[in-house]
């Protein structure tokens, strides 16, 4: 990688001039929390400039930039959200960096581990805020289960478990950008939301997956169109001497988006399903309860995230909007978030997703670092 620009984008702004690179569903949803942080969306991009165009006057943006190329080095623009095909991140990625802008990048944040740590290092030596949406640490129910780790109420970690299982590509006829490697990567459905899983878990935890075994299955597509797995099961051990198994699977017929895992700790186990996002299981050997998203009783860490009352539902774009909230105070430096995942982290993802591919191959045990 070359050498840096010695441009930088203005962090002292009250209002980040934030672009975002694709319009697809995810880049709808990283504009609407930049929207919700009162931050004003300057422009966006698109695959083509008339797809650009089009874009920005349906979501009421001034600017359709020609190419995400030009948007990620605009004068114009303090922060950038790049939304594009997985094989886009890493040279938009690094083009941002080196024009002093800030980088919110969609996972995975390359498709090959060398690139991604390079580009984490690259992060490092620019000093831009660098991020990665893994937002399903931003539920408040995510956040009381971390809390009940680190404080100690659920014990020791012996045990992981759970999966992530959606349906959209679960007939041969079903397909997507995604499915195909150039565009999306050697991996699919484990880069694409195991890496959420394991993410989350680790977070919440606090540890590592060190070891893992794997098998994986890829369902046979309409025209004989070569794919990338469907589905995953992995076997792992931790750093701390925990063992765990998850399943992540996007050919699961009425399963549209659940994320669940649970910890099982020496004291109590806790359970959290991101489709039913209000409650957190706590169970013990003597009484089993439902814990309520109230603010007024959880964690501080929790309690920052929740913020309607009780009783009042929050979901998948209250995380995003948290996320955005998050890094737009780091860029600001006013000390008023919490911390977000990094471009370190997502490293780590891309990493652990080599290892699983690796292991699906030849069936054998692989060490992650």
């Amino acid at each position: 990688m070359g050498g840096m620009s010695t441009a930088v984008s203005s962090s002292s702004l009250s209002s980040l001039r934030t672009a975002i690179a694709g319009v697809g569903m995810i880049g709808r949803v990283h504009l609407d929390a930049v929207r919700r942080t009162g931050a004003p969306v300057v422009g966006v991009s698109a695959s083509t400039p008339a797809r650009a165009k089009e874009a920005a006057a349906a979501l009421g943006v001034e600017r359709a930039f020609g190419s995400s190329e030009e948007l990620v080095t605009s004068d114009d623009v303090d922060v950038v959200h790049i939304c594009t095909p997985n094989d886009a991140h890493a040279g938009l990625a690094e083009l941002a960096l080196r024009a002093g802008k800030h980088v919110v990048c969609e996972k995975p944040l390359t498709t090959g581990s060398a690139t991604a740590d390079a580009l984490a290092a690259l992060a490092a030596e620019s000093g831009r805020v660098a991020a990665v949406p893994f937002v399903y640490r931003y539920h408040p129910m995510a956040a009381e289960a971390r809390a009940r780790v680190l404080d100690g109420r659920a014990g020791d970690v012996r045990l992981l478990h759970g999966h992530y299982l959606q349906d959209w590509l679960s007939q041969p006829g079903d397909t997507n950008w995604r499915v195909d490697a150039a565009a999306g990567g050697p991996s699919r459905a484990f880069a694409d939301i195991g890496s959420h899983w394991c993410d989350l878990v680790e977070w919440v935890t606090g540890h590592r997956i060190i070891e893992l075994t794997a098998v994986s299955q890829t369902l046979a597509r309409a025209g004989g169109v070569p794919a990338t797995e469907d589905a995953v099961q992995l076997l792992f051990r931790t750093d701390r001497g925990a063992t765990g198994t998850v399943t992540v699977s996007q050919i699961s017929p009425g399963r549209k988006n659940r994320l669940w895992f649970e910890v099982d700790g020496s004291t109590t186990s806790l359970a959290f399903d991101q489709e039913n996002p209000e409650t957190l299981f706590v169970g013990s050997r003597g009484e089993n309860a439902a814990v309520q998203r109230d603010p007024a009783v959880l964690s501080p860490a929790a309690a920052r995230l929740s913020v309607v009352p009780g009783g009042h539902p929050m979901g998948y774009l209250d995380c995003f909007a948290a996320f955005v909230r998050d890094v737009h105070a780091a860029v600001r430096e006013d000390g008023t978030g919490g911390a977000f995942p990094t471009f370190d982290d997502a490293a780590r993802m891309v990493r652990l997703t080599e290892a699983v591919l690796a292991s699906a191959a030849d069936r054998s045990w692989k060490e992650v670092s």
